[in-house]
């Protein structure tokens, strides 16, 4: 009988590690190959990892809630072989090479010692003795945050560990206290009363996360998504430069095409056809005609994608939140990008969506008004720079003009609002995109045959 390494497979674009949500197998079990053996989550999907040989499981290398590196192994499984062969575990020798990365000179010996001790005990523990993973600590050195600061984190993972969550969370909480404390000071030349205004307020402010629960208040602890999403929405906000451009589209040709053609359509494809397609081609067409809307922020450099990758925003069950991707827009007419668009919201609503699914877009789009809303001002899909909403589409009266002059109908309306980040695009092109659109919305090819 010989031994073998499970290794966690790559994960997607940007990924390198995964947290185990679940094992489906106990040691002793047999594992066919395919099979399912973990469940794991990154910070953008949770994916099931699947046994590369049949055997026996024989060892697991980590516990639920643990994270794994991208290319560690996880697991040892028997198989069947000639000789008793194990293959050398290494959970913990790669860990050298991005904690070294984050030392100066004067620092490198000691890490590296340090390493060495965590290597022979196999796992990498701080003076407090509390695992840290590789993110955790290349963070916490980003953010200037010494061992016995790390040491004060309260952490929600398994034993205790800090996870990600938490430490973005705590560095929210901190940023918050220090600009309370420099305001504190600025302050100090004022009269004792605006003083004694100011303190008070400091002092609500750093209470906001300290309620107490009782009949007057439940307190819900944010789900693994939620943190996430927080996370995310917060460091977008901090990263770029808002700003908002409105326009409203006269759909009422769009509405009524696609109420000739979506019964046959559905007959025909056995699925929906919505005005979520349309309006994604509408947007690739319009990124031809303005590609610097397509486009990323690295640093001081402007990186331009040749590719329209169009995320979707999608809402989930649970209430969270996520955006597929359609990849390649321009490349797909009004017909590949609905089938495209129905087997991803479909997937993402029964948690079915691979990886590769949420990775690559380029530009995103939001439906605010499949809640009925009028218009909404997003945030952006970080490192994207523009997002595009959708707001209801409403019968309204409109002045219309025509050669007999000026009359008021009744037409479906709706309101596109672009958030884009101002630090690469000014007005002149945020507004001109979103008027684009609106324009091939409302230029629509009536006697398109689908």
């Amino acid at each position: 009988m010989g031994k073998i390494e499970l290794i966690l497979p790559k994960m997607g674009e940007s990924v390198s590690e995964a947290t185990i949500i679940a094992w489906t197998k106990e040691v002793g079990d047999t594992v066919e190959m395919d099979e399912t053996i973990i469940e794991v989550a990154t910070d953008k999907v949770d994916s099931e990892v699947p046994s590369t040989h049949d055997g026996k499981l024989v060892e697991k290398l980590f516990d639920t809630d643990d994270v794994i590196e991208v290319g560690k192994p996880f697991a040892i499984l028997e198989v069947d072989g000639e000789e008793d062969d194990v293959v050398e575990k290494q959970i913990v020798k790669d860990l050298e090479e991005p904690i070294s990365n984050l030392s100066t000179n004067s620092e490198e010996k000691n890490i590296k010692s340090e390493i060495s001790n965590d290597i022979s005990t196999k796992t990498d523990q701080s003076t407090d003795n509390r695992f840290y993973s590789p993110l955790v600590k290349n963070i916490a050195k980003k953010e200037g945050i010494n061992s016995a600061e790390l040491a004060q984190i309260h952490g929600t993972g398994k034993d205790s560990r800090v996870t990600k969550s938490d430490i973005l969370d705590y560095i929210n909480t901190r940023e918050k206290n220090i600009q309370i404390s420099h305001q504190t000071t600025k302050e100090t030349k004022v009269s004792s009363k605006e003083i004694k205004i100011e303190q008070d307020q400091s002092i609500d402010v750093k209470q906001t996360n300290q309620f107490i629960e009782n009949k007057d208040v439940e307190i819900v602890e944010m789900d693994r998504m939620r943190k996430l999403i927080s996370a995310h929405m917060t460091m977008s906000k901090k990263t770029s430069a808002h700003i908002t451009s409105f326009v409203e589209a006269d759909m009422t040709n769009i509405v009524n095409w696609r109420n000739s053609v979506k019964e046959d359509f559905k007959i025909r494809e056995k699925q929906n056809i919505t005005f979520t397609p349309i309006i994604i081609e509408a947007m690739a067409k319009a990124i031809k005609d303005f590609p610097m809307i397509n486009v990323s922020v690295d640093g001081n450099n402007i990186v331009k994608h040749k590719n329209y990758n169009i995320g979707m925003a999608t809402a989930l069950p649970d209430g969270n939140l996520i955006v597929p991707v359609i990849k390649e827009c321009q490349n797909k007419n009004l017909i590949g990008i609905t089938k495209n668009v129905n087997d991803l919201a479909s997937r993402a609503r029964n948690s079915k969506l691979n990886p590769d699914d949420i990775q690559g877009g380029t530009i995103t789009m939001t439906n605010v008004g499949t809640f009925g809303n009028l218009m909404g001002t997003p945030i952006i899909n970080q490192p994207q720079v523009a997002i595009l909403a959708c707001g209801v589409i409403k019968k309204k009266p409109v002045v219309l003009e025509t050669k007999q002059g000026d009359v008021i109908a009744i037409r479906h309306m709706m309101y596109l609002s672009l958030t884009y980040d101002h630090r690469v695009v000014d007005g002149s092109l945020g507004g001109q995109f979103v008027k684009k659109v609106a324009d091939y919305l409302e230029n629509f090819d009536t006697s398109l045959s689908i």
